[in-house]
């Protein structure tokens, strides 16, 4: 995984954020306060674990690849959160490469 700095310099992020397994946030940067990433940073562990049920019966009903679980966006009208394993990024979709973003968080 790309450091916070790494992340940062990605045309269009705005904010980094580390997480733990049960939504404890490890450290952050960027335009977000702490307040703001602590709650990310539950609402990422939060998601990453439903995302990770569905990937499993993804793949165990469609015998298709869907495991194991790289990351997944939420997206808004204008911005979007991208997760990888244990890190958020917060970005413009207007001005974002989502697969530069997702290439980043699983390097």
């Amino acid at each position: 995984m790309a450091n916070l700095d790494q992340l940062l310099s990605i045309k269009g992020v705005w904010a980094a954020g580390e997480f733990s397994q049960d939504g404890k946030l490890l450290s952050y940067k960027g335009n977000i306060s702490e307040e703001e990433a602590a709650m990310a940073a539950m609402m990422c562990a939060a998601n990453m674990m439903m995302a990770e049920m569905q990937t499993q019966g993804y793949t165990a009903m469609s015998g298709k690849e869907w495991t194991p679980l790289a990351g997944f966006a939420l997206t808004g009208p204008k911005y979007s959160v991208c997760i990888g394993k244990g890190v958020g990024v917060f970005v413009n979709n207007d001005e974002v490469s989502f697969n530069e973003v997702f290439k980043a968080l699983s390097s």
